[in-house]
């Protein structure tokens, strides 16, 4: 039996709620800038821009409980462009956090970032 592309797609549409916080990531070497949307892919508050660092982590874990209390959610799945190896400390951190992490391939973030818009953080939700 062969597994269509679009089962494969339905199956992680379906795994998002309306509980879940999506939270879209522009890595980058020094400075990384979030987004944040809910389920339906409205954007909830303003963008955050954190360093690449513990300090910086820990502004955003501060940021995404702050979102979900605001909007009483209560699970995140945090999504992000593997750009170079500046995403893999951002990407343990949150995972010893129990946060769900997921990358977005890189061509794709390209491709409709061309179709749509120009801010790398919102394609990647879009994406998510």
């Amino acid at each position: 039996m062969k597994f269509k592309m679009q089962d494969k797609q339905n199956q992680l549409i379906e795994r998002i709620s309306i509980k879940h916080l999506i939270v879209g990531i522009d890595i980058a070497q020094q400075f990384h800038v979030a987004r944040a949307v809910n389920f339906r892919g409205i954007v909830i508050g303003d963008p955050l821009t954190f360093e690449n660092n513990e300090d910086g982590f820990a502004r955003l874990i501060q940021w995404i409980n702050r979102l979900k209390a605001l909007k009483g959610l209560d699970t995140t799945i945090v999504g992000m462009e593997p750009t170079g190896h500046y995403w893999v400390n951002l990407s343990k951190w949150l995972y010893e956090r129990n946060i769900e992490v997921v990358t977005v391939n890189p061509h794709l973030v390209k491709r409709n970032k061309e179709n749509r818009d120009t801010l790398n953080p919102k394609v990647i939700k879009k994406m998510l």
